[in-house]
Order: structure tokens, then C-alpha cells, then sequence
């Protein structure tokens, strides 16, 4: 995987960008759409390129070895093969599903033990055995195994978790080294930064994740109960020690807000499955606010979803329309919905990087961070 930096802000550490990996292009900033089982929820893969201009989607690791499986997904040849999406694929190394499951893992030095949510059965994720999965899935990008520590956590217990997730990159690292891909395409590793809100703990775990010399670096552990702006403080310390010559990737994050906050510190790559969440339960993102299309206020708005929105669905629907999709339950409106929020966070790092090679990245995301933010 290369990367080139194109452009730095001159007014901020934002950057654009662009990762070459052998299934295609990537112009930073990026937002990934989260494809946790292979699939987009409610979206076609058309829809995602078309429409919304995905260039790369994340896939999970605890979700595909749990279902259909790395055999099956072996069999197909790889991930690409299996699901038909044909552009780069990033895999969460499943630490954060693990973590979310506290009363159902155990965490030692080894790994992690824990039961699946779906029939509860015992399984072992070890390091190791996180890299071999991705490598049968087959991802362009792989993340390595952490644990992310919920934002309260005391200095201790972060303390104790940062020896375990460097313990563990440390072996995630020496497995990747070994092995190669199975399918004859390249396949990158990224360490992550955890830390949670403590400075040294954060210093400390990106001079380590710097010295990897990986493709690409992540910070994880963040939009996890912290407050905001200890989290953009937390980025900025971060990333005034990773290495410029590599992609940041923010693991997790999140509204559009955040993300533009997190471009203007230098963050080059996000995921979040807020898009299709928050979409899938009546919530529209647009450049004029937030929408909660179940609002009564809707229900005889015959304008379309967005005025001058990124999606054909924006100049197809109108409020009204997509309200009583909503109120009816119909299914039509989870997929809408989803279309118009991932074409909007898609469209906003296009705006976003169009603006920082302009030269008045600032000036733009000042103009708009707080309407954006504005419910409506």
C-alpha cells in the first residue's frame, strides 16, 4: 500500500491525500461505510458506488469468523470474491465487538476468550489467530488486535490495558511478517493507539505505533464516553507524533461535526456506522441540519430530502413521502434513508479534501460546522 500526501492545510494539520492498494484508489479524507457481515445494511453494492461514491468499505473480523466463516470465505476466495465488492476493503480486528461483549470475555495475556452472541459458543481470539482470519478474509487493510478501553476508564486499568495491546501488537506484527496473503493481492497491517484520556499513556502508544514503520497507523479507544473535546485533544496529541508520511485512521467516529474537527487535526481515514444507524431509525444528516423524518412537522413538506443533495434519492423523494415510508414501516425507507446519509458523509471529505487543495479549508468548515449540527 502506498500513500502520497498531496496537500497540508495551511491553517490547520488537515490533509489530502491518496492510498493506492491493489484493488483501487483512495482520495483523503475518506469515510468508509461500515459493512460489519459484508454488506452495507439496506444498500446495494451499485447504490454504493453509483450513488454514494464508496471508494472502500469496512468489513468485521468477529462478525465473518463467526458467520459465514473463513472456510466458506476461503473456498470463495476471499471477501472481494465472496460479497462482489470489487474496491479496497478495510476488517476491524473485532477488539471493539470483544470489548462490547464485558460480561461474556475474558482478557489475559494470551487473548481473549469469549461467547458468540449468536449461539454462545466459546472461541479464542489470540493475536495470532486475529491476523490469520484477516488474512482469510482476504481485507486490503487489516487492523491489528486491541483492547478498547471505555472512555471512563481509570489510569490504572487504561495503564494495564495499553501493556496488553502493545503485548499483543507486538505479536500481531511478528504473524504478519511470517505469513503473506492468500489470494495473491498485497495486504496491509495497521497497529492502533489506545490510552484512552490520559496524555503520557497516549505519548507513549504512538511513539511505539510510530516506530512500526506500518502503512498506516490507527487511533482507537475515542467517541466511547469521553467527552468531545477531551477527544479532539487527545487526536491532536496523537497526531503530532505519527508519522506524516502515513494515512491516520479514527476508528469509529462518527457525526459529521466530528469528523470535520478531525480532518482539521490531520485525521486522513473514519468509519462509523451512525450513517445507517441513525438513517435506519428516521434520522437524515444534511447540510442544513438534522431532520427526524417521523416529526410531524413532515407529513405535507413536499420538498425534496435535500436541496442540492449528494444523492439521486435527494431529487426522487420528498419529505413527506419518505415520513409516511417511515410511519407505514416500510422498508424502502431504511434503504432511502441510508443512501442519503452515506452520499451526505461521503460528499462531506469530498468537499472537505476539494476544499484543502483549494487553500480555504478553514473558511469552509467554519461556514458550516454549525448549521450541520443544528436539529431542525
Amino acid at each position: 500500500m502506498d500513500f502520497t500526501l498531496l496537500q497540508t492545510d495551511s491553517q490547520s494539520s488537515a490533509r489530502a491525500g491518496l492510498i493506492q492498494t491493489d484493488h483501487g484508489e483512495i482520495e483523503t479524507p475518506i469515510f468508509m461505510p461500515v459493512g460489519t457481515q459484508g454488506t452495507v445494511k439496506a444498500v446495494h453494492f451499485t447504490e454504493l458506488k453509483a450513488d454514494i461514491g464508496a471508494q472502500i468499505i469496512l468489513g468485521n473480523t468477529y462478525h465473518l469468523y463467526l458467520r459465514p466463516g473463513t472456510e466458506i470465505l476461503e473456498q470463495a476466495g476471499g471477501i472481494h470474491k465472496f460479497n462482489g465488492w470489487d474496491r479496497p476493503i478495510l476488517t476491524d480486528s473485532g477488539g471493539f465487538q470483544i470489548f462490547s461483549l464485558s460480561e461474556n470475555r475474558k482478557l489475559n495475556r494470551d487473548g481473549v476468550v469469549f461467547r458468540s452472541h449468536i449461539d454462545g459458543s466459546k472461541h479464542l481470539f489470540t493475536p495470532e489467530k486475529a491476523v490469520d482470519i484477516q488474512r482469510s478474509i482476504g481485507a486490503d487493510i487489516m487492523m491489528a488486535l486491541d483492547e478498547c478501553t471505555p472512555g471512563d476508564a481509570t489510569y490504572d486499568y487504561a495503564k494495564k490495558s495499553l501493556d496488553l495491546t502493545e503485548h499483543w501488537l507486538d505479536r500481531c506484527m511478528k504473524r504478519f511478517d511470517e505469513t503473506t496473503g492468500k489470494y495473491g493481492y498485497l495486504q496491509s497491517l495497521f497497529p492502533i493507539v489506545q490510552g484512552c484520556v490520559y496524555n503520557d499513556l497516549r505519548i507513549r502508544a504512538a511513539e511505539n505505533v510510530a516506530s512500526r514503520e506500518a502503512d498506516g497507523n490507527a487511533i482507537g479507544g475515542l467517541a466511547v464516553g469521553e467527552p468531545t473535546e477531551k477527544m479532539y485533544e487527545m487526536i491532536e496529541l496523537v497526531n503530532a507524533i505519527l508519522p506524516k508520511t502515513r494515512p491516520r485512521y479514527l476508528m469509529g467516529v462518527g457525526t459529521p461535526a466530528n469528523i470535520l474537527e478531525a480532518i482539521e487535526r490531520g485525521v486522513d481515514m473514519f468509519d462509523c456506522i451512525m450513517p445507517t444507524r441513525n438513517g435506519r431509525n428516521g434520522q437524515l444528516f444534511t447540510r442544513n441540519g438534522i431532520l427526524n423524518m417521523r416529526n410531524k412537522q413532515w407529513e405535507s413538506d413536499f420538498s425534496p430530502l435535500e436541496e442540492n443533495g449528494a444523492s439521486a434519492v435527494d431529487r426522487l423523494y420528498t419529505k413527506a413521502y419518505l415520513r409516511h415510508l417511515f410511519m407505514t414501516n416500510e422498508i424502502l425507507a431504511l434503504q432511502i434513508a441510508s443512501i442519503h446519509n452515506l452520499a451526505f458523509y461521503l460528499q462531506l471529505v469530498r468537499d472537505a479534501r476539494n476544499h484543502i487543495l483549494k487553500g480555504d479549508f478553514m473558511a469552509w468548515k467554519n461556514s458550516i460546522i454549525k448549521d450541520i449540527q443544528t436539529k431542525l
